[in-house]
């Protein structure tokens, strides 16, 4: 049975292999509009379904698909990727010195068949000053980032507390990854005898 990510995401990329996954990339490219009065997590599973879905038509039935999204979520406002440096400014702004929470959803599609999870973390973050936001943004990491910040590189040492999954805000929650796997028929490389 063949796994393919349907992410070009260097992150998730990262996460499966060093679950021992073998798989291969193929990103899904969707409108990844806001549709309506769209909650969080209907946000994130749909994106994360369409993601796999988008990708699974490219291949035969003997292909398990993994879609995936993220979204950071402060009073109920989704946070995208900054669009400049104020719109990062004013994300930073908003989470410092309080606690979001991060939605990611894993979607697995096969023969038509679809699973979804949605993993909900809570992120803490300690408060900012504005030089430290002004440094960040020139660092380059925020551009791509949901909630202008990377908690896998130099925005880690804003997070004062994590209440939950760390991989899945980083993108990739290991552990549900590799039970909607499990339950698609592809098995954990840990539990096979060699």
């Amino acid at each position: 049975m063949t796994l393919i990510l349907a992410s070009q995401s260097p992150r998730r990329k990262e996460l499966l292999a060093q679950m021992g996954y073998q798989f291969t990339c193929c990103p899904a490219d969707i409108d990844e509009t806001v549709q309506g009065t769209e909650l969080p997590a209907e946000y994130v599973s749909r994106l994360a379904i369409e993601k796999a879905q988008h990708v699974a038509k490219q291949y035969d039935d003997n292909c398990v698909v993994l879609g995936s999204d993220t979204t950071v979520v402060m009073h109920n406002m989704m946070l995208g990727k900054p669009e400049s440096y104020q719109a990062c400014y004013d994300m930073l702004k908003m989470l410092s010195g309080d606690t979001h929470q991060v939605f990611t959803a894993i979607a697995a599609v096969k023969s038509g068949a679809v699973q979804v999870m949605v993993i909900i973390t809570d992120v803490s973050f300690k408060s900012l000053t504005e030089t430290e936001i002004l440094n960040y943004w020139q660092t380059g990491e925020p551009h791509d980032k949901a909630g202008s910040y990377g908690i896998q590189g130099i925005g880690g040492q804003f997070v004062s507390e994590i209440k939950g999954s760390y991989s899945s805000v980083v993108g990739l929650p290991l552990y549900e990854t590799t039970q909607l796997l499990s339950a698609m028929g592809i098995a954990n490389p840990l539990t096979q005898s060699k």
